[in-house]
């Protein structure tokens, strides 16, 4: 991946982005052209506690009338109404794994039933319930290459999709929110040097990713209820970097939640510091994508917008 993450299914780009989270839904619109992109209107609607209960093997969406109902909100206040839009859901959702071959075949069909093959025996639900989508990873030294694969239940999928659709708009494309905080990192267009980590904390889960030249080699999703504390599972994912990764330490590291610069945060990321022994920033969009209301541009209005600006830029960069 040297460029921008393909979803769990796409076509061409839509005009807005839309993340149905947990405890909100938010809608961003992105005007401009590579390079000087900029955020022309974006807009936030909380929701009650259990309307959305992020699950891979469990229904999500608790009271599909009322996420309607803020999709439907926020569409309204951005303008225009859009039919289409690109559409973030929790990581907690589907299941990420990296697959490695050692030899590739060369038929794209055949690579597809393999990949199929490998995820599927593994699913924790039946393989005809699975919605399974795959993109090229890192290449490996001696011609094979790693693939990274995400696995959902298709009816979870579907009940997202379906709360678009109640509120007027097709999800033309669905993927989830640490891949389009990747994006942010990638927007730039140069990946960050190095072995890198993206540690984003949401409110009920926590997900680690390591970069290594634009190329996704690690990525682990886990709910909140696991043992442990975030310091402790980046620890333990620094550790396995260096065991399993052959990494010598992370070049940069990035912190996405907890408030952002808020005290959680600043607490979080000081911790995840002094166990890394590297620079943590907290991650910042503005580097791909302006805010015309720089004023307000506090620290949770900059984590609110993210994973759907993220998406945005991934269609704008793959098209």
């Amino acid at each position: 991946m040297s460029g921008a993450w393909s979803g769990l299914f796409g076509s061409a780009p839509p005009p807005v982005g839309v993340e149905i989270a947990a405890g909100r839904v938010t809608a961003v619109s992105l005007g401009g052209q590579r390079g000087a992109w900029t955020i022309t209107a974006h807009a936030t609607e909380r929701l009650a506690d259990g309307v959305i209960v992020p699950a891979l093997n469990a229904p999500n969406v608790h009271d599909r009338a009322a996420a309607a109902a803020a999709v439907r909100s926020v569409l309204e206040r951005i303008g225009g109404r859009p039919r289409r839009v690109a559409l973030v859901i929790p990581d907690t959702a589907a299941k990420v794994s990296i697959l490695r071959f050692e030899q590739v075949p060369e038929r794209s069909e055949d690579l597809d039933q393999l990949v199929h093959w490998q995820v599927r025996k593994a699913a924790p639900f039946k393989p005809e319930d699975a919605q399974i989508s795959w993109v090229a990873g890192a290449p490996l030294t001696d011609g094979g290459r790693e693939f990274i694969v995400t696995l959902a239940r298709r009816d979870v999928v579907q009940s997202y999709e379906a709360v678009c659709a109640d509120a007027g708009a097709t999800a033309g494309i669905v993927d989830l929110s640490t891949f389009n905080l990747i994006n942010t990192l990638l927007a730039p267009g140069t990946p960050p040097p190095g072995d890198v980590l993206l540690v984003h904390a949401a409110a009920e889960y926590s997900t680690l990713a390591i970069l290594r030249g634009g190329h996704l080699i690690f990525f682990r999703t886990r709910p909140h209820e696991a043992e442990g504390d975030l310091a402790d599972l980046v620890h333990q994912t620094a550790m396995y970097h260096e065991d399993r990764l052959g990494g010598g330490g992370f070049a940069r590291a990035w912190l996405f939640g907890y408030g952002a610069g808020g005290d959680g945060g600043e607490y979080a990321r000081r911790s995840i510091e002094s166990r890394l022994g590297t620079r943590v920033d907290l991650l910042d969009f503005r580097s791909a994508a302006t805010l015309r209301d720089r004023i307000g541009a506090g620290p949770e209005l900059l984590e609110t917008l993210a994973p759907a600006i993220g998406v945005l830029l991934r269609e704008r960069l793959t098209t």
